[in-house]
């Protein structure tokens, strides 16, 4: 297997215009969260010879593929296998005075997709497993045999927006007291079997049953909701952060954050903005980046994309100024 061919990076151009500005100069530090195979840190490493990267991923067998990839640039790629909510510590001991940019390319990777072992892909008949960290303990199988029916309405409902959420779960706990789930292909037979013949045509029964099951196994709106306020505050003042989202939870997260941390929190009518006011962050990208026809074409899975990016634009807040933003007295 080529491993530098079996993945196309999503908006691969773009990303690295965007941080361009920032991380071009000579000793500049860029942190890939979201290493995956490693195919945007290879780019950014190839286009500023004079660049330093920090690869996170909490998947082995992606650092395993990433190291190999990354290997021609020697000391100038450091590989953290940890979770990307880590990136506070991480950066505090590779860069403490900061990085100058940040990339997270959000959810599953196209590693985890395409080998049906995983148990990712609700396509191919595969054990329920699900987890992106394979020493992580939880699994879509304990997940779906221990979970009260409650449980996993709710993360149906939140994690997938899922409309028959109360349905299906009820018909998962009917099917595990005669047999456990195990496999892909059980767990997809249930899910069609509980769907009305009316709503069969509007999309597969089970994408988004199987995308609450990943995110919960993972905890990934979890490491999101941790992972963005470090990242922002681990960049140094002119650095720049591109997030890529492939659906409106990690989205909208993403969204309200930057929007957050790029508004002045100056009272209404103060005559004169106060520094500790001034918005930390401009937005980079009106609204959300979208990958072009020509791109979708070339790798469908950059469909559902969503780009967000923010440029650093004064220090990180004092203990007190941080109150003050956060309207503690």
């Amino acid at each position: 297997m080529d491993e530098n061919a079996i993945h196309i990076p999503v908006l691969r151009d773009r990303s690295i215009e965007l941080l361009a500005p920032a991380i071009s100069s000579a000793n500049a530090v860029v942190v890939d969260g979201t290493l995956g195979m490693g195919g945007h840190a290879a780019a950014l490493l190839d286009t500023f010879p004079d660049l330093r990267l920090i690869g996170i991923d909490r998947d082995t067998d992606a650092l395993e593929i990433a190291g190999r990839r990354l290997a021609p640039f020697g000391e100038r790629a450091v590989l953290v296998h940890a979770v990307y909510d880590e990136i506070g510590d991480i950066v505090a001991e590779h860069a403490p005075d900061g990085v100058q940019g940040i990339l997270l390319d959000l959810g599953v990777s196209s590693l985890q997709l395409d080998r049906a072992e995983r148990g990712f892909a609700y396509s191919k008949d595969a054990p329920l497993d699900m987890r992106m960290d394979s020493t992580s303990p939880l699994t879509a199988e304990r997940v779906l045999a221990e979970y009260s029916e409650g449980q996993l309405r709710r993360i149906f409902e939140v994690y997938g927006e899922e409309k028959l959420a109360g349905r299906y779960a009820r018909k998962i706990v009917e099917h595990r007291a005669q047999a456990p789930l195990r496999r892909s292909s059980e767990l997809v037979a249930v899910l069609t079997e509980a769907t009305p013949a009316a709503l069969q045509h509007a999309g597969h029964p089970a994408k988004r049953v199987f995308q609450a099951l990943r995110i919960e196994v993972n905890g990934e709106l979890a490491a999101l909701e941790r992972a963005l306020p470090a990242a922002l505050d681990s960049l140094a003042v002119g650095g720049r952060i591109v997030v890529l989202a492939y659906q409106s939870l990690e989205d909208r997260l993403v969204k309200r954050e930057l929007a957050r941390r790029s508004t002045s929190t100056a009272p209404a009518g103060l005559p004169v903005e106060l520094p500790e006011h001034r918005p930390e962050f401009r937005l980079l990208v009106r609204g959300a980046g979208r990958a072009t026809a020509e791109e979708i074409a070339a790798n469908p899975r950059a469909t559902p994309v969503r780009l967000r990016a923010a440029e650093r634009l004064r220090p990180v807040l004092s203990g007190r100024d941080t109150a003050t933003r956060q309207g503690i007295s």
